[in-house]
């Protein structure tokens, strides 16, 4: 008489796809430059899953100091959210190359603009 001896074994894969936020830098007006704090707009829509992760920079260097992150909201599985970055009227004339970039699930990218080709 023989014996088998059957063994199972499952595999289950999760397949997720990652769809890529659309980025837009909104840069301020000009009447908005005129005097007081100046702020930026970094938009992030269209992504999925949730997780999208926002840096900005300034000059080639990280900036951390008044950046403000919104929550991420959610429709039709879909993901849209927002960061600003205020600098005040000393910085921003100081400096020259303005950054966002977005770190979602492993994949990095930048919007930036150059000051000097935006003012006219």
């Amino acid at each position: 008489m023989t014996n088998f001896n059957i063994s199972c074994t499952h595999f289950y894969f999760i397949i997720m796809t990652t769809n890529t936020a659309v980025l837009s830098l909104l840069q301020p007006s000009s009447e908005k430059l005129s005097g007081g704090p100046v702020t930026l707009a970094c938009l992030l829509t269209g992504y999925s899953p949730q997780g999208a992760e926002v840096r900005w920079e300034v000059d080639g260097t990280d900036v951390t100091e008044g950046v403000l992150n919104s929550l991420e909201e959610e429709k039709s599985s879909h993901y849209s959210s927002s960061s600003t970055l205020m600098l005040s009227q000393e910085n921003w004339m100081n400096a020259e190359v303005f950054s966002c970039r977005v770190n979602h699930h492993d994949y990095w990218q930048s919007k930036s603009f150059r000051k000097n080709r935006c003012e006219g």
